[in-house]
Order: C-alpha cells, then structure tokens, then sequence
C-alpha cells in the first residue's frame, strides 16, 4: 500500500457554544491532523509532516496522532513555541466559527524535511499552513517539488477568513499552486469566497489550469466531484448532527483512503476514475463524514465502523 503524507498544522480547539459563558470544552484538531488521524484510524499507511509544541497540548496531539496509528518519523518538536490555539463557536445547527491564536507558534515554523520515501504515491496540504509564513512558503515549495516527482496532490483550502489579511492575494496565490494540484476539495462556502473579488476563479478554472478533479462539500446536500468529463453527486447520509466539525476533514481523509484501496493514488489513475468510481468513493467520504458530524468534535471513525467498500 502506498504511504499518503499529510502536511500542514494541528491545534487545540476551544469550543463553546454560543449564547452563553459555559466553560470551553478543549479538543485536539487542525484540518491536517484531523485528516491524518482519519486516515489511519481507516487503516492507511499514513504521515504527519508538521512541527508540534513540547507543551502539554503538543503532547496531547503526538499522543492522539500515535494512538490513530499515524507514522510519527516526519513530525518536527518545539521546545520553544507553544501550540496553536482556536476559539470555537458553535451554533444551534452546529455549525462552527472561529478565532485563532497563532502568533509565534509551533507550527508555523516547520522545516522543509527534504527528501520522501519512495512509499509515497499521496501529499495532502490545507487550511492555516498554507496562510502563515513562514510555514506556508515550506509547504508551498514541497508541493512543487513533489508533484513534479509524480506523486498525487489533494489540495483542501478550507478557508479560514480571520486568518487571510489580503484576500486578493490569498486568491492569487492559490490559483499559482492549481499546475501542481490533482485535486482540490472545497465545501461550497469555500468556493462561494473563491470565486469572489478581481482575482476570483471557479472550479472550471481549476480544470483548465490543470487540476483533476474538484470534489466539494455541501453539508446537508452531499457531495459533488467535478471533472473535465462530467460531474457526480451522491447524498448525505441522514444523522443527527452534533457539530459539523471535522466533517470536511474526514471527507479529506476517507477520500484518500479509498482511493488508496483501489489503486487511485496517481496523478493519472485520479484522472482515468469513471463517474461509477467516483461515486463510490465520494458514498465512502460521506458515510465516514456522517459519522463524525454525529458526535462531538473532530472524532472521524475506525475502519470498523464502516462497512467494508
């Protein structure tokens, strides 16, 4: 099986809800790390590339990421950063905002850990690591290096607006990845602000400059994929939800799990799955998604809590 690399942050959200002073509920997170945790609690060979705090909370996040059975030999230590912080807010449908505090912290100070096993046929890259430097120029430069070495490139944005001090240049950079990108995933909030201002693109920009495949995320309303060929939508498993973080993550990682499964983890083989393939990976993403918006927190699930696909 071939290994998938996970690269960018992880962080301790502090979750409240909303209306009220009740104390704040802390939970291991970060879009990365929770993807990497999805992917091996689902059974995939697995890496976290990142740099983590020696502090308690880092502890805590090495401790999760080894319990998940997530490889540990690309994880960087910091003895002297603390670890990220996010404010949570929940609302009543569960739902999400956030605040960050990031300032000089662990994992935006990670370093480029230079050459990959040939294991690797998958990188993952997404959400605050590719916004705050200089953390975000590493990971950049490793995505150009690693896609022009053959292997594949799921890109997740998952916009965080606090974070983003210009817009239109966060716009701008993101389309300068898109020739060393196989797939790019977005919920359709992420594309709604994509699409927005001068430098505003949408996915059949995406395609034309050479990304794949684009798979999105519409809460309720399932998943869709996006190619040069056709489109394919399945629907969302009926649940009740307890919060929808981490959902778009799980996506990410069960996305990538099935794909290794079935011998997809190529720039090309992502290319040549028919709309019958895609449907039944994006079916697998959204069972594994349900799952986790049915508790708590970012907690995607085992490998034994999905039917085998």
């Amino acid at each position: 099986m071939k290994e998938i690399v996970v690269c960018g942050e992880s962080l301790v959200d502090l979750v409240a809800h909303t209306g009220g002073l009740a104390p704040l509920r802390p939970a291991l997170g970060g879009g990365p790390f929770n993807v990497a945790v999805a992917l091996g609690r689902l059974g995939s060979a697995v890496s976290f590339c990142s740099r983590v705090s020696t502090d308690h909370f880092g502890d805590e996040l090495v401790a999760s990421l080894r319990a998940a059975g997530v490889n540990l030999s690309l994880l960087q230590r910091d003895p002297d950063a603390p670890t990220s912080l996010a404010l949570a807010s929940l609302g009543d449908d569960g739902a999400a905002s956030y605040t960050f505090y990031v300032e000089g912290t662990a994992d935006r100070r990670v370093v480029d850990p230079g050459p990959l096993p040939g294991t690797v046929g998958a990188l993952a890259f997404g959400t605050l690591s590719l916004v705050l430097e200089p953390g975000a120029s590493v990971y950049e430069q490793m995505m150009h290096i690693h896609h022009a070495q053959g292997r594949l490139i799921l890109l997740d944005p998952n916009i965080r607006t606090p974070v983003i001090a210009d817009a239109d240049a966060y716009r701008r950079r993101f389309l300068s990845w898109l020739p060393s990108v196989d797939v790019v995933k977005v919920s359709d909030d992420d594309a709604d602000w994509l699409a927005a201002g001068s430098d505003g693109s949408r996915p059949a920009d995406w395609l034309d400059a050479g990304v794949g495949a684009v798979v999105t995320t519409r809460g309720g309303a399932g998943l869709a994929v996006t190619t040069g060929d056709f489109t394919a939508e399945v629907a969302a498993p009926v649940v009740v939800t307890a919060d929808t973080i981490g959902a778009g993550d799980t996506v990410v990682g069960a996305l990538l799990h099935w794909l290794g499964a079935h011998g997809s983890l190529g720039a090309q083989a992502v290319r040549d799955l028919d709309r019958e393939a895609w449907q039944a990976a994006l079916s697998f993403a959204a069972r594994a998604a349900a799952i986790t918006v049915s508790r708590p927190g970012a907690d995607p699930p085992w490998a034994g809590e999905l039917a085998s696909d």
